[in-house]
């Protein structure tokens, strides 16, 4: 005797080699022998074999129409040899029992399973949503199939073009479109954004780059949303300084700016003035929203996203001919040595007499190094400033120490490239770092003394990572280090600013150490921060790569970093060459250049010489504090 039963869903045949009264010891057509429950039996035949049974029961099923035996069945529960019996109007052979059973089987949308071997026919309304469901999945299968096999073509359907920004940064894996999309990449072997510009949907590879970050970070897009001008205070005092700020030519957040007076033979006073936002609108308020969700100013060559308005820039930037809020450090200092003999911090309105900028001032770099002079405004009250910051700078044990690794300055105009480099630990650059490094660490520890909280820039064991607790920094050689400098630019800053001026006040400050919105602020900042910092360094690397192609450059120098990695010389740019030699670090070499793909920002080069030794290279600039 065989059985037919039913085992995890599924249809099965055996030979029956022992009976119990509630189950069956069965030899399956493969060989292999099971106990099947009595209750899972469908059906009990002697022939055809099973094996031949179930190929048999197929083959009609096949040849059974779905919804006429719907129609036969009405809407009553029934069991499947009464159907077969019906359908072929006699009693049913095993082959013709068990094909309805494969049929019902098969059909779950006609009918209902109610029990092994039992069945019931769907309801009429909800067999035609099935099946209208089931239309509309073939013809989306068929549409992605269409879509695939024109994207193979390099042709790109209008439906495809359409979602082109979604399926490059945020694909929604539950479209059709993106499936065909993804299928015909995957096909192509090619990666979303170059087959999408073999299909000509995407031409721009800097418009490729800058929509992921939009994308990322402006979904809704770039603007700001309506808000009300903050008025200053009308109460702070008024400085009696001529402030100058020191910036390159695009800056228009002015943050900082610097004064010079001689109160007495041998003796200055340096005042250091903060751009002050945090006295025009508070913690909570619309602006302070704005600023929460943005956290910083995004910069990248020839453009950048400002964390406030530009009406609200405008308003507490340090520009030149105004009275600006600002929170100011003046320091007392011994012209002779350097020597700050006191300071005091204070809230007042301060005079901005002129906004100089580096492109005009750069050639102090050389004369204060040469001990020359220029005649250009404010140079005397420079280099006094110059002389501070390098007795500052012996004073915290930390010198400069990426004078041998250049950064860089952008500036794209008409789609030209212009790239200048930028020494770090210049007169000018030193002075400003260093004046800024001790604005932070002044501020940071008055703060601490006071037990007002603050978010502080600590480092120990090589690591740098923000804190609520004043920790050392100890690349920059200081008790506590605090960003309070940018407040027109970073978030940090102004939390921070907006604790200081409650304090130099005499006010309650707004955030405690342990508050929700601090410590909120503080990862928000940490991640965001490093996230910006990240799409500027890839803007970075493609105008760099514009330029390479600009210039029509063949061969380039770089330094050997380590194994197959080098950094290029005049250009921002770290390249892995896999032909390097093993060459010690530092070792300059000549490559040629050959493809770049500015898609992925990538360019292959190949060895050709090694042109002699030199100094390791530094591959990550110090954390200095100064401006992005």
């Amino acid at each position: 005797m065989q059985l037919l039963y039913e085992e995890d869903g599924d249809l099965k045949v055996g030979a029956v080699l022992g009976q119990a009264p509630a189950s069956f010891q069965v030899e399956s057509p493969h060989g292999r022998r099971s106990k099947v429950k009595a209750t899972n039996v469908l059906l009990q035949f002697e022939r055809p074999a099973g094996a031949e049974l179930l190929a048999g029961a197929q083959a009609f099923a096949e040849g059974l129409d779905a919804t006429f035996l719907w129609e036969c069945s009405g809407a009553r529960e029934f069991g499947f040899q009464e159907l077969a019996r019906e359908y072929v109007g006699r009693e049913p052979t095993p082959v013709e029992a068990a094909g309805v059973l494969v049929k019902l089987h098969a059909t779950p949308m006609y009918f209902y399973r109610r029990g092994k071997g039992r069945f019931q026919a769907a309801p009429e309304e909800t067999l035609k949503l099935a099946l209208a469901g089931l239309e509309k999945k073939k013809r989306v299968q068929e549409n992605i199939a269409a879509w695939a096999a024109r994207l193979a073509r390099f042709e790109c359907p209008p439906e495809i073009a359409a979602l082109r920004n979604e399926l490059l940064y945020a694909p929604d894996r539950n479209k059709p479109e993106t499936k065909a999309f993804e299928q015909a990449c995957k096909e192509a072997g090619l990666a979303p954004a170059r087959l999408l510009e073999r299909c000509g949907v995407l031409t721009d590879a800097h418009e490729y780059h800058l929509q992921g970050f939009l994308h990322e970070f402006f979904p809704r897009g770039d603007g700001f949303a309506p808000h009300q001008l903050p008025s200053l205070p009308a109460e702070l005092p008024l400085a009696r300084v001529a402030a100058f700020s020191l910036d390159d030519v695009g800056t228009t957040e002015i943050d900082d700016a610097f004064s010079v007076e001689r109160v007495r033979p041998g003796e200055l006073r340096v005042g250091i003035h903060i751009a002050a936002p945090a006295l025009g609108f508070a913690p909570g308020s619309p602006l302070d929203a704005i600023a929460r969700e943005r956290l910083s100013t995004a910069y990248m060559p020839g453009r950048k996203f400002t964390m406030l308005p530009a009406d609200v820039v405008e308003r507490f930037s340090l520009d030149q001919g105004g009275e600006r809020a600002a929170v100011s450090l003046y320091l007392d200092v011994a012209e002779e040595d350097g020597t700050v003999r006191g300071r005091h911090s204070r809230l007042e309105r301060v005079p901005v007499a002129a906004n100089l900028r580096h492109a005009q001032y750069e050639v102090l770099n050389d004369a204060f190094a040469s001990g020359g002079s220029v005649g250009l405004p404010f140079e005397d009250e420079l280099r006094s400033l110059w002389k501070l910051a390098t007795a500052l700078e012996q004073r915290r044990g930390r010198p400069n120490a990426g004078g041998t690794t250049p950064e860089y300055s952008f500036y794209v105009e008409e789609g030209r490239v212009r790239i200048v480099p930028r020494q770090r630990g210049a007169p000018l650059d030193k002075l400003v770092a260093e004046l800024m490094i001790l604005a932070n660490s002044s501020w940071g520890e008055l703060l601490a003394e006071r037990d007002v909280a603050a978010i502080y820039r600590v480092q120990s064991v090589g690591k740098v990572r923000m804190s609520v607790h004043p920790e050392p920094h100890e690349g920059l050689g200081v008790s506590c280090y605090a960003w309070m400098t940018s407040p027109l630019r970073r978030y940090v800053d102004l939390v921070n600013q907006w604790q200081l001026a409650a304090a130099l006040g005499g006010s309650r400050a707004p955030f405690s150490r342990n508050s929700d919105s601090l410590l909120g602020a503080l990862r928000a900042f940490e991640v965001t921060y490093a996230r910006y910092d990240e799409y500027q360094r890839a803007m970075e690397s493609y105008w760099s790569l514009r330029w390479l192609q600009q210039e029509k450059v063949a061969q380039v120098e770089a330094a050997v970093l380590r194994e197959s990695l080098v950094r290029f010389a005049g250009v921002p740019l770290v390249v892995r060459v896999p032909s390097l030699p093993e060459l010690a670090p530092g070792t300059r070499v000549r490559l040629e250049l050959k493809e770049i793909d500015l898609f992925e920002r990538t360019v292959n080069c190949v060895y050709r010489e090694t042109l002699g030794e030199g100094s390791p290279v530094a591959e990550e600039a110090p954390d200095t504090g100064q401006k992005a």
